[in-house]
C-alpha cells in the first residue's frame, strides 16, 4: 500500500519540539546570482539541524507500548542530537550507539540534549560497527529502531519543511534546492510539494565523492558506493533508503553535485548574508544552486530574476575547520588561482613575470631554485571569476613562461602550497600517494604504522584541519620488485588513496 505522504505531513507532530523557520532572502548572494536566493534556516533550530522533526515525529507516532520499552539509533551526528532531545521532550528512554571514535564533544552533546532519558553506547570503530550492534540490541531489548532516513514517519517529519516553504512563499518560485544524504529530507521537501506545485522543480545536491542518489537514479536501482568522502560527513552516506530512492525516482527532477571548494566558498556566502555559521552538509544546497545558475549561463537559457530557495540543513560545525573552510572557500568562489610556472634563472625574469600578474593581488609566491638554467614557482593570484585563470595561464605562455593551472588540483591544494620545494637524488623508486584517514586521535601514528617496515618513506605531508578526515601526502621508496606486494597493500588499507606519481606538479617541485 503506498504511504499517503501528502496526509502524513500534514499531521505530522513536529512542533511540540521544532519551530517554524523563518525564510531569508540573502540580499548579497542574490544580488551577485542575478536570482533572488532564499534561505530556509534549519541551521537555528534548536539542535541546529532539520534532524529533530523526522526523530520527534517517527517517536510521537509510536504506541505507548513502544515507548515504554524504548527507542534506539546509531549515529554520531545530528541525528543522534535529534533523538535525544525527542527522548526528553517524550519521557522515553533511548539508547544511542556511537562508534568509539567519536569526538567527546559529540557524546557529551547528546547526553545534554537527552539528559537522564539517553544512554549512549560506544560500539566499534566505524558507523557500520554501531548500526549492526544497535540493530542486535533491538532485538535483544525489544527497542524501536529509529531509522535517520528511511522510514516514512521520519520522512514526514522532514516534509513539513516544504509545506513551511509553500505556506511562507506564495509567489513563484523557480526550485528547491535539497542537500541528500539517505534521502530523507528531499523526499519529505518533494513528496509535499510536487503534489501541491508540481511545477516547481526539486533538486538534490552531492558531493561528488558522496553520491549515492545520483548514481542510484542513473541506474535505475539502490547503488553502493564502496566508499565516501568524509569532508560533508552529515551526508556521507554510501548506500540511499529503499523508499528514500523509491520517492527520489518519482520527484527528484534533477541533481548537482559539487566539490569541496564549492561548499566552502557556499559557507562564506552564508556567513557574509546571515553571520551565521554552517556545517559543510548544511551549505550544500547553496552550493548546489549557484553551481545550477553558474550551468544554465554556459548554455542559451541563463537563469536570471528567478526565485530559489536552498534548505541551510545544518550548523553544528567543528570550530577547527574554519581555518580550512577559509582557506578553501577563496578557491570555490575562483577568486584565488593558482599555478605552477617555470621561469629562466636570469636577472629581471621575476620582475617580469610579476608586471604580467599586473593589478591582481598575489595570494602566494613559493620560489625554490631547480638549477642554474631555470627556476620553478608556486603562485597565487587573486581573480574575478572562473575564466580568468586560464585567461591568465595563456598570458603567461605567451611571454615564454611555461605555466600549469592548477586551480582545481588537489595535490597542489592540500599539500604543494604548504610543502618547501626540492628534488633529492637519494628519493630512487619514490612512488607518491595521497590518502585520506578517519580524523581521529592517534590515526596518523596507526596509519604510519600499517606501513610495510621495509618501504622508506621519503616525503611526508600533514596538516591537521580539524575535520573527520585526515589528509597525508607520502613518498614511498618501493622496489621495482615488490610493487605486486605494494599493490596487495593499497587493496587492503582500508583507506581511499590517489596516485600521484605522474602529476606534473610533482615533478616539477618534489
Amino acid at each position: 500500500m503506498t504511504t499517503d505522504y501528502l496526509k502524513k505531513i500534514l499531521t505530522a507532530r513536529v512542533y511540540d519540539v521544532a519551530r517554524e523557520t523563518p525564510l531569508e532572502l540573502a540580499p548579497n548572494l542574490s544580488q551577485r546570482c542575478r536570482n533572488r536566493i532564499y534561505f530556509k534556516r534549519e541551521d537555528i533550530q534548536d539542535v541546529f539541524s532539520f534532524k529533530i522533526r523526522g526523530a520527534y515525529n517517527k517517536m510521537a507516532h509510536l504506541t505507548d507500548a513502544q515507548r515504554k520499552r524504548g527507542v534506539i539509533c546509531a549515529s554520531a551526528g545530528n541525528h543522534a542530537q535529534g533523538l535525544a532531545l525527542s527522548a526528553a521532550r517524550l519521557g522515553c528512554r533511548a539508547v544511542i550507539v556511537m562508534p568509539t571514535t567519536t569526538p567527546q564533544l559529540k557524546i557529551e552533546a547528546v547526553k545534554a540534549r537527552g539528559g537522564d532519558y539517553v544512554e549512549v553506547l560506544l560500539h566499534g570503530d566505524s558507523y557500520t560497527d554501531a548500526y549492526n550492534h544497535a540493530l542486535t540490541l533491538e532485538q535483544e531489548q525489544k527497542l524501536t529502531f529509529v531509522h535517520p532516513f528511511d522510514d516514512p514517519d521520519v520522512i514526514a517529519g522532514q516534509g513539513t519543511i516544504g509545506m513551511e516553504i509553500l505556506r511562507q512563499h506564495a509567489g513563484p518560485i523557480h526550485a528547491v534546492f535539497v542537500a541528500i544524504g539517505g534521502g530523507g529530507l528531499i523526499s519529505g521537501v518533494a513528496a509535499y510539494i510536487k503534489q501541491i506545485r508540481p511545477d516547481i522543480k526539486i533538486i538534490g545536491v552531492e558531493t561528488m565523492d558522496a553520491d549515492a542518489m545520483a548514481r542510484s537514479l542513473k541506474a535505475g536501482e539502490r547503488v553502493t558506493l564502496p566508499d565516501v568522502g568524509l569532508f560533508a560527513d552529515g551526508t556521507a552516506v554510501r548506500l540511499v533508503g529503499e523508499e528514500t530512492f523509491r520517492l527520489a525516482q518519482q520527484y527528484v527532477d534533477d541533481i548537482i553535485l559539487v566539490d569541496t571548494d564549492a561548499i566552502c566558498a557556499a559557507i562564506k556566502d552564508v556567513f557574509t548574508d546571515t553571520r551565521s555559521i554552517l556545517e559543510p552538509s548544511g551549505a550544500l544546497a547553496v552550493a548546489g544552486a549557484k553551481a545550477y545558475i553558474e550551468r544554465a549561463a554556459l548554455t542559451k537559457n541563463p537563469i536570471e530574476n528567478e526565485t530559489l530557495i536552498t534548505i541551510t540543513s545544518g550548523a553544528n560545525m567543528n570550530f577547527d575547520r574554519l581555518r580550512f573552510v577559509a582557506e578553501r572557500a577563496e578557491l570555490g568562489e575562483f577568486r584565488e588561482a593558482v599555478f605552477a610556472v617555470t621561469m629562466a634563472e636570469q636577472r629581471g625574469s621575476f620582475k617580469r613575470f610579476c608586471s604580467l600578474i599586473g593589478p591582481r593581488n598575489v595570494t602566494e609566491f613559493n620560489y625554490r631554485i631547480s638549477d642554474r638554467e631555470q627556476a620553478h614557482v608556486f603562485v597565487g593570484v587573486q581573480i574575478a571569476d572562473r575564466g580568468e585563470s586560464s585567461a591568465l595561464a595563456r598570458r603567461f605562455e605567451e611571454h615564454d613562461f611555461r605555466t600549469l593551472d592548477l586551480t582545481h588540483d588537489e595535490l597542489a591544494k592540500s599539500h604543494l602550497r604548504h610543502l618547501v620545494g626540492g628534488k633529492s637524488a637519494l628519493a630512487k623508486d619514490e612512488l607518491l600517494y595521497r590518502f585520506e584517514f578517519p580524523e581521529r586521535p592517534g590515526a596518523l601514528m596507526r596509519f604510519l604504522d600499517s606501513m610495510a617496515p621495509n618501504w622508506n618513506i621519503s616525503l611526508c605531508h600533514y596538516r591537521s584541519q580539524g575535520g573527520d578526515v585526515g589528509r597525508i601526502l607520502v613518498g614511498l621508496q618501493v622496489p621495482p620488485e615488490e610493487m605486486d606486494e605494494f599493490a596487495r597493500f593499497l587493496a587492503t588499507l582500508g583507506y581511499r588513496y590517489w596516485d600521484e606519481t605522474q602529476n606534473p606538479v610533482y615533478k616539477l617541485f618534489l
